[in-house]
């Protein structure tokens, strides 16, 4: 729900928010008629089926039936909560969001301003704490300059256990703030104590640069854990952030791939040394969250980790995270270093060119599965190409349609000998974006409502009706009036701002589904005020109680089956209204 942002607000804000624009940014489109067309980013497909209506300023998906406005659409493709969806179109917007009691309407606000200053704090005890020569000698150990430190906003958390925190609560901030954002926690005698202590800290930021969470590294290997990562709040989700992500995506020039590695020094050492262009997972299997994410910024992914069995197990999963998502165009590689090395010895020992030429002899995923697959199969014998068939199977049948994965199957029927053999049914054929335009307006209260979504001028007439005034009992048509109210009372508004409105309502729901019709033949063609005409006349002979007496009789089945006394009203309806 909206919580405390103000409906005018996000009326404002849905007016000046082009929605063509916001998508295009992200999913090219290309005009079709008077809407736009893409290829879903929601699901695999091969034939475009994702429309976007200027005129409503509303998505929708014939294909996975993914629908909404632009708030509704940075929600589900950046995943953000609704407020920083709201924030992001307010910021592209240039519109200031809204205060209420000083406050800003964001529920997150304070976690924010609590992380920001932590993040501020820990930046200020490298430069200053006492004991911060043991974090600056360790980051010179490792190799890294101190402009390199200050690009990643390194920095140390001192000996202590309560440093951060009474910092942090002499500037404001509350103790329940702290533990929501996950900067503290309470021993057994209900004392605050900090999470990260005597660490180097890096800072993980959102795609604003803000800082989320942070990953804290021990000053030596004897202590344990080596590394420490925030908790799950309700702005870190660790299955779905990248460390670095928002670094690479705002370097300098273009961005033509990414590299994925395990830990954050890995990140800043690449940076240092000119590979710009890495992110690491976050102490965590690869996600397939983190891999759309990543598909979001780049169509190109290599997967770098270390030799050792840990390494592959990693590479492993990182294959099977990406698999569905593999749609044509985006390419998955996989870099397996020495054992013993990883990204930041390598490329400290080796220099970047040298690195770079690794990265380009990456192993392309086609070439990855299957030699794995080899390893637990030996296709040199009958058995053992059954055995292989039998292990790529399911893993094919996770990529998505489209030329990659039919070459893929290729491929298999090559490694197994297969001739002529189908490796999977044909899909189901898609349901036509008619046959749903049809179910969706089943009922003509529907198809007004359908109807006044598509011409919102079209709520004058309906005020001005009787119908409305008559039926209003009926299910349904409460719904109608008040549309029909709101549309009058506000002229200019859009129908993704009317929807807006109903957001998380079970009215939200049904008007988003009535949002998808369009006239099968041109607006110019259709006659809109004659049909909405003839439906209120409709409703407004329901709303007769002898035209709902007639109704019943006639629902009640042939005149052999009624009662006399029922016959006999039959009969005096028909004769009173000549049917």
């Amino acid at each position: 729900m909206t919580g405390r942002i103000p409906q005018e607000f996000l009326d404002q804000l849905l007016a000046r928010t082009d929605l063509v624009e916001v998508i295009n940014a992200r999913v090219p489109l290309r005009r079709a008629g008077r809407e736009f067309m893409a290829c879903c980013p929601f699901h695999a497909e091969k034939t475009p089926s994702f429309s976007v209506s200027p005129q409503k300023q509303f998505y929708h998906c014939f294909g996975c039936g993914e629908h909404g406005n632009a708030i509704g659409f940075l929600m589900a493709y950046e995943r953000l909560d609704f407020p920083d969806a709201v924030a992001e179109l307010a910021r592209l917007a240039g519109l200031d969001l809204p205060k209420t009691g000083g406050e800003t309407p964001l529920s997150t606000q304070p976690l924010r301003d609590c992380l920001a200053q932590a993040d501020r704090f820990f930046r200020q005890q490298l430069r200053g704490h006492p004991t911060r020569q043991r974090a600056v000698d360790y980051l010179r150990r490792r190799g890294l300059t101190g402009q390199i430190a200050a690009a990643f906003s390194i920095g140390y958390a001192p000996p202590g256990w309560d440093n951060l925190s009474r910092a942090l609560l002499s500037a404001g901030a509350t103790a329940q703030n702290l533990i929501e954002a996950g900067l503290v926690n309470r021993d057994e005698q209900g004392r605050l104590r900090d999470r990260f202590r005597d660490r180097i800290i890096f800072p993980i930021r959102d795609r604003r640069g803000q800082a989320i969470a942070f990953g804290g590294r021990a000053l030596t290997d004897e202590v344990a854990p080596k590394y420490l990562n925030s908790p799950e709040t309700p702005l870190f989700h660790k299955g779905s952030e990248l460390y670095g992500l928002y670094e690479a995506r705002n370097r300098p020039g273009p961005l033509p791939r990414l590299v994925v590695v395990e830990g954050y020094l890995d990140v800043v050492a690449l940076t240092q040394h000119g590979v710009a262009y890495a992110v690491a997972t976050l102490g965590t299997a690869t996600t397939a969250e983190q891999v759309e994410r990543l598909f979001r910024t780049v169509n190109e992914l290599i997967f770098c980790f270390d030799g050792d069995r840990a390494g592959r197990a990693a590479a492993w999963r990182a294959l099977l995270a990406a698999l569905p998502l593999l749609r044509d165009g985006r390419q998955v590689s996989f870099l397996h270093l020495p054992e013993g090395d990883d990204p930041d010895t390598l490329v400290r020992r080796e220099g970047q060119a040298a690195f770079a030429q690794r990265l380009a002899q990456a192993m392309p995923l086609a070439d990855y599965l299957f030699a794995e697959l080899r390893l637990q199969a030996n296709p040199d014998t009958l058995t053992g190409r059954a055995r292989l068939a039998d292990l790529a199977g399911p893993l094919l049948e996770k990529l998505p349609e489209g030329h990659f994965r039919d070459l893929m199957e290729e491929r298999l029927r090559q490694e197994a000998q297969l001739i002529n053999t189908r490796l999977r049914p044909r899909s189901v054929k898609a349901t036509q974006p008619a046959d749903r335009h049809l179910r969706l307006t089943r009922t003509p209260l529907r198809k007004a409502i359908a109807l006044l979504l598509h011409r919102p001028e079209l709520a004058r007439q309906a005020l001005t009706d009787d119908a409305i005034r008559v039926g209003g009992a009926e299910p349904g048509v409460q719904l109608l009036a008040e549309l029909a109210s709101v549309l009058n009372a506000h002229p200019g508004l859009s129908v993704a701002a009317l929807l807006e409105r109903y957001r998380d309502t079970r009215e939200g729901a049904i008007l988003e589904q009535l949002a998808q019709w369009r006239p099968e033949v041109p607006d110019e063609d259709y006659q809109f005020e004659a049909e909405f005409a003839d439906i209120l006349s409709y409703l407004r002979r329901r709303g007769d109680p002898d035209e709902q007496l007639l109704e019943t009789l006639l629902r009640r089945g042939a005149p052999r089956t009624l009662s006399a006394e029922e016959r006999d009203a039959l009969r005096n309806l028909g004769r009173s209204k000549k049917v």
